[in-house]
Protein backbone atom coordinates (compact mmCIF):
# COMPACT_ATOMS: atom_id res chain seq x y z
CA UNK A 1 0.00 0.00 0.00
CA UNK A 2 1.26 3.75 -0.99
CA UNK A 3 0.63 6.60 0.95
CA UNK A 4 0.58 9.79 -0.28
CA UNK A 5 2.84 12.78 1.90
CA UNK A 6 -0.67 14.43 2.23
CA UNK A 7 -1.88 11.71 3.72
CA UNK A 8 0.67 11.07 6.24
CA UNK A 9 1.07 14.80 7.21
CA UNK A 10 -2.51 14.78 7.54
CA UNK A 11 -2.74 11.91 10.31
CA UNK A 12 0.21 13.54 11.60
CA UNK A 13 -1.34 16.83 12.63
CA UNK A 14 -4.90 15.10 13.56
CA UNK A 15 -2.75 12.17 16.02
CA UNK A 16 -0.72 15.63 17.41
CA UNK A 17 -4.00 17.72 17.55
CA UNK A 18 -5.98 14.70 19.53
CA UNK A 19 -2.89 15.28 22.02
CA UNK A 20 -3.03 18.47 22.39
CA UNK A 21 -6.51 18.60 23.05
CA UNK A 22 -5.33 15.81 26.34
CA UNK A 23 -3.17 18.42 27.56
CA UNK A 24 -5.03 21.11 26.99
CA UNK A 25 -6.29 22.88 30.64
CA UNK A 26 -9.59 22.86 31.86
CA UNK A 27 -11.47 23.50 35.41
CA UNK A 28 -12.08 20.18 35.74
CA UNK A 29 -8.03 19.05 35.59
CA UNK A 30 -6.13 22.16 36.30
CA UNK A 31 -4.99 22.79 40.26
CA UNK A 32 -7.17 24.43 42.04
CA UNK A 33 -6.03 28.06 43.35
CA UNK A 34 -6.34 30.99 46.16
CA UNK A 35 -9.15 33.32 44.52
CA UNK A 36 -9.79 35.29 47.53
CA UNK A 37 -8.42 35.88 50.57
CA UNK A 38 -10.03 37.46 53.77
CA UNK A 39 -8.07 40.06 55.29
CA UNK A 40 -6.88 40.44 50.86
CA UNK A 41 -2.95 39.95 50.65
CA UNK A 42 -1.05 43.09 50.61
CA UNK A 43 -3.85 45.10 53.38
CA UNK A 44 -2.09 46.90 55.51
CA UNK A 45 -5.04 48.37 57.62
CA UNK A 46 -6.57 44.95 58.69
CA UNK A 47 -8.33 45.81 62.65
CA UNK A 48 -6.40 43.79 64.93
CA UNK A 49 -9.92 42.40 66.31
CA UNK A 50 -10.37 40.62 62.64
CA UNK A 51 -10.96 36.62 64.15
CA UNK A 52 -10.70 34.33 61.49
CA UNK A 53 -8.71 34.48 58.23
CA UNK A 54 -10.53 33.26 55.03
CA UNK A 55 -9.29 31.48 52.10
CA UNK A 56 -11.49 30.89 48.90
CA UNK A 57 -10.47 28.38 46.36
CA UNK A 58 -11.08 27.95 42.82
CA UNK A 59 -13.04 24.42 43.18
CA UNK A 60 -14.28 22.64 45.51
CA UNK A 61 -11.89 21.34 48.08
CA UNK A 62 -11.16 17.74 50.57
CA UNK A 63 -12.55 18.15 53.92
CA UNK A 64 -10.36 17.76 57.05
CA UNK A 65 -7.26 18.57 54.51
CA UNK A 66 -5.46 21.76 54.34
CA UNK A 67 -1.98 23.03 55.02
CA UNK A 68 -1.66 26.58 56.66
CA UNK A 69 2.02 27.25 56.58
CA UNK A 70 4.46 29.12 58.76
CA UNK A 71 6.74 32.08 57.29
CA UNK A 72 8.34 32.14 60.54
CA UNK A 73 6.88 31.61 64.05
CA UNK A 74 6.84 35.18 64.72
CA UNK A 75 4.69 35.81 61.83
CA UNK A 76 2.14 33.24 62.14
CA UNK A 77 -1.17 34.40 64.03
CA UNK A 78 -2.35 32.93 67.25
CA UNK A 79 -4.89 30.43 66.52
CA UNK A 80 -8.16 29.80 68.36
CA UNK A 81 -9.57 26.85 67.09
CA UNK A 82 -9.32 24.60 63.77
CA UNK A 83 -9.08 24.85 60.56
CA UNK A 84 -12.99 24.18 58.58
CA UNK A 85 -14.00 24.93 55.47
CA UNK A 86 -17.92 26.06 54.99
CA UNK A 87 -20.43 24.76 53.10
CA UNK A 88 -19.43 25.74 50.42
CA UNK A 89 -16.42 23.35 50.18
CA UNK A 90 -14.54 26.47 48.78
CA UNK A 91 -13.93 28.54 51.25
CA UNK A 92 -11.10 27.46 54.85
CA UNK A 93 -11.31 29.12 57.57
CA UNK A 94 -8.63 29.87 60.30
CA UNK A 95 -9.69 31.53 63.69
CA UNK A 96 -7.26 34.02 64.86
CA UNK A 97 -6.26 36.54 67.50
CA UNK A 98 -4.10 38.72 65.97
CA UNK A 99 -2.34 41.78 67.50
CA UNK A 100 -2.09 45.49 66.33
CA UNK A 101 0.48 46.85 64.51
CA UNK A 102 2.13 43.44 63.22
CA UNK A 103 2.67 41.68 59.49
CA UNK A 104 1.40 38.11 59.23
CA UNK A 105 2.79 36.03 56.52
CA UNK A 106 1.63 32.39 55.84
CA UNK A 107 2.03 29.92 52.91
CA UNK A 108 -1.76 28.13 52.09
CA UNK A 109 0.18 24.94 51.36
CA UNK A 110 4.16 25.31 50.68
CA UNK A 111 7.06 23.12 49.61
CA UNK A 112 6.63 19.99 51.79
CA UNK A 113 3.39 20.79 52.87
CA UNK A 114 0.03 20.52 50.32
CA UNK A 115 -2.24 19.26 52.16
CA UNK A 116 -5.04 21.72 50.80
CA UNK A 117 -6.63 19.74 48.00
CA UNK A 118 -9.57 19.76 45.56
CA UNK A 119 -12.28 16.46 45.82
CA UNK A 120 -10.49 15.19 42.81
CA UNK A 121 -7.02 15.14 45.03
CA UNK A 122 -4.90 17.75 42.98
CA UNK A 123 -2.69 19.89 45.20
CA UNK A 124 -3.55 23.32 45.29
CA UNK A 125 -0.68 26.18 43.89
CA UNK A 126 1.01 27.41 46.93
CA UNK A 127 -0.20 30.90 47.97
CA UNK A 128 1.86 33.43 50.29
CA UNK A 129 -0.47 35.28 52.05
CA UNK A 130 1.06 38.80 53.63
CA UNK A 131 -1.14 41.60 55.57
CA UNK A 132 -0.35 44.09 58.37
CA UNK A 133 -2.94 45.73 61.23
CA UNK A 134 -3.58 48.64 61.94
Amino acid sequence: MRWSIGFLVAAAVAIWAGAARADEPTLANVPPVVVKTEPPAGASDVPASTSEIRVVFSKKMQDKSWSWVTVTADSFPKTTGQPHYLPDQRTNVLPVALEAGKTYAMWINGTAAQNFQDTDGRKAVPYLLVFSTK
